[in-house]
């Protein structure tokens, strides 16, 4: 079974129901690790030798986050500005992370419709994720599309409690042997047919 570890991020997780919900529906999964960087850095000082025994310890990494501007909080970036060190991460001798999985778990207030050309945010979630993604391709791992609530601001708790097993189910099916062609196509890992299907 994979070893997946949870980048959360959320400067106001004690705020954030769909954030609560979504932590707590995983938390105590067999194999996932939930590490709350603002609960361990609150002044920012990032442990990087920690952080990087970590990440090497997990197969699959989610960096779960609320959609801050576009992009992720800021104690996130500094993360990934710390930790992926060149000639650890990347750069010629770095291999450290090399054929891992990662994704972004993101939550958002705006509904899908607004996320496209057509939308007031102009462009679509995964084009905004292209940092990630391309952070990613540096490092050597394989990027796979988001896992994304939202419309949180008007979900309702059935619609909430929907999107807290799918994520569970999905976790589940990070930590099997799934078949990473499945994902291909597939804007959001909401719409994996295995999640659709689910049961609720």
């Amino acid at each position: 079974m994979k070893k997946i570890l949870i980048l959360f991020a959320h400067p106001k997780f004690e705020k954030s129901r769909a954030n609560s919900a979504l932590i707590n529906q995983i938390k105590n999964k067999e194999n996932v690790y939930v590490h709350d960087l603002y609960e361990h850095y609150p002044n920012f000082h990032i442990n990087v030798s920690y952080e990087q025994e970590l990440i090497s310890a997990h197969d699959v990494i989610i960096w779960h986050h609320p959609f801050y501007w576009y992009s992720c909080p800021p104690l996130m970036k500094q993360w990934i500005d710390m930790v992926l060190e060149f000639d650890w991460a990347y750069g010629p001798n770095g291999n450290a992370l090399l054929g891992k999985t990662c994704l972004n778990a993101i939550t958002t207030g705006g509904s899908k419709d607004v996320y496209c050309s057509q939308g007031y945010n102009s462009f679509t979630v995964e084009q905004f994720l292209r940092p990630f993604e391309q952070t990613a391709n540096l490092c050597g791992m394989t990027y796979l599309p988001p896992f994304a609530v939202m419309g949180t601001h008007t979900l309702s708790d059935e619609a909430l409690q929907k999107n807290c097993e799918d994520y569970d189910k999905l976790l589940d099916l990070l930590q099997d042997e799934f078949h990473l062609g499945a994902f291909k196509d597939c804007p959001f890992l909401n719409d994996l047919p295995q999640l659709k299907n689910t049961v609720t």
